[in-house]
Order: structure tokens, then C-alpha cells, then sequence
């Protein structure tokens, strides 16, 4: 079913508080469905029970499609030739920079690869609020995933930008929710990538007051805070 996850635990509560936890969504984001729920017998007490629950995404709290994006499983198989194609071109690749200090550590986490570059001075791989390192995301996850017919995703960190600008919109949001509760309208942000959306989309969605929605295309696209 489209826009809808699967999830297993050994009793209801854990199915559903693993789901939320991976979709990174509250119970107010989704529609709950139990698929699979034994009852248990004395001759089937001593057996493994396994607790099915389906979580649907409501359209109205949080963007689907990032949602859907995040939720992409990858075989370890596929990550690990992805690695190797990464790899492969990165040691070339930082060669013609010639810079020394320039360096780059890879691996594998979960679902994905992390590629961290560290050096002097390397602001350069950054950008404008990241639209340089955010570009080299996309081309990165282009070659790692050459003949390997999954999804490979990768993200790129340059000298911890990340961590701070994580920070810098966790702080943005609370402080615009702020703002609404006080102005009781709504508040548009400026243009975002998906991935910081994501970060102020995850800072509001346990908010008791306020709640926060994706809206426009492309590069337009942009977050909605407004009141519950």
C-alpha cells in the first residue's frame, strides 16, 4: 500500500513505538492498523510472538515524500559495492585539488554511506548555506550507485557543517513556533533542501501547539508553521 510502512515487534506497543521511531513521526502523523496479532495458546506459549502493525502517513502533518525517501531499504550487498565505486573515485578526485590537507573518511551506516571531507580550508566544498555540499550529495550518490540497481544514498559532511547547521535550525524553529503561538498566524520559512526540512519538521512534531507542513516544488519548496 502506498505511503505505508510495516512493522513487527513482540507486543503492539512496540511495533507501533518502533514504527514512529523510524519514521521519525508522532502518533498524530499516521493512521494505525493492526495487521497480525496471535492469540496465544498453551501449546504456543513458549513460541516467538511476532506483533504486525501498519502505519499509513497522514497528508496533512509532514511531507509524504521525504518520509518515503528516508524509509528506502538497502541490501548491505548493494552498500558495500557502492563503497567500493565511491572509494575509487575519491582517491582520484581529491588528487586534483592539490591540497594536502585535504582528506576524506567513508563508511557505512545503516542504510546509507557517510562521506566526510576534512582540511584547512575548505569552505569552498560548502557554499551558500550548503548548496555546493548539497550538490556534491547528489553527484556522490550518482557514482556510488553505478550498476547496482537499489537506491544508494550518501551523505556528505564537510568539517562537521552538518552538526552546526543542524543547530542553527532546531534553534529557527523554536524560535518561529515562538512566533506563531504569540502572532497566532502563520509563519512561512525560506526555501529549504529536504534534508532541512527534514531537521525542522522533526524539531516541531512533538510541538503541543503547533504542527508544520511542506508546500511548493523544487527549489521553492518550503515550510509552513502554523497553529494546531
Amino acid at each position: 500500500m502506498a505511503d505505508a510502512f510495516i512493522f513487527e515487534g513482540k507486543t503492539t506497543n512496540e511495533a507501533i513505538e518502533k514504527g514512529l521511531k523510524e519514521l521519525k513521526v508522532s502518533k498524530n502523523d499516521v493512521e494505525i492498523k493492526v495487521l497480525d496479532e496471535e492469540k496465544r495458546s498453551f501449546f504456543s506459549i513458549l513460541e516467538k510472538r511476532v506483533v504486525k502493525v501498519e502505519l499509513k502517513i497522514k497528508e496533512n502533518n509532514r511531507n509524504i515524500e521525504e518520509i518515503k525517501k528516508e524509509h528506502i531499504s538497502t541490501s548491505h550487498e548493494s552498500l558495500e559495492k557502492a563503497l567500493v565505486n565511491l572509494n575509487n573515485f575519491l582517491d582520484k578526485w581529491i588528487k586534483t585539488f592539490n591540497d594536502e590537507t585535504l582528506s576524506y573518511e567513508s563508511k557505512i551506516n545503516n542504510e546509507y554511506i557517510e562521506v566526510e571531507f576534512k582540511g584547512e580550508k575548505i569552505n569552498y566544498l560548502i557554499g551558500y548555506r550548503g548548496e555546493v555540499l548539497n550538490s556534491l550529495q547528489v553527484v556522490l550518490s550518482s557514482i556510488a550507485g553505478k550498476n547496482i540497481q537499489e537506491k544508494i544514498r550518501v551523505t556528505v559532511d564537510i568539517s562537521g557543517y552538518k552538526e552546526k547547521r543542524e543547530k542553527i535550525l532546531i534553534s529557527l524553529a523554536q524560535k518561529e513556533a515562538n512566533r506563531v503561538l504569540k502572532t497566532k498566524k502563520s509563519i512561512a520559512l525560506e526555501p529549504m533542501t529536504a534534508y532541512e526540512r527534514k531537521i525542522i519538521h522533526t524539531a516541531l512534531q512533538n510541538h503541543p501547539k503547533v504542527t508544520t507542513k511542506s508546500v511548493g516544488e523544487g527549489n521553492n519548496r518550503k515550510i509552513i508553521i502554523y497553529l494546531k
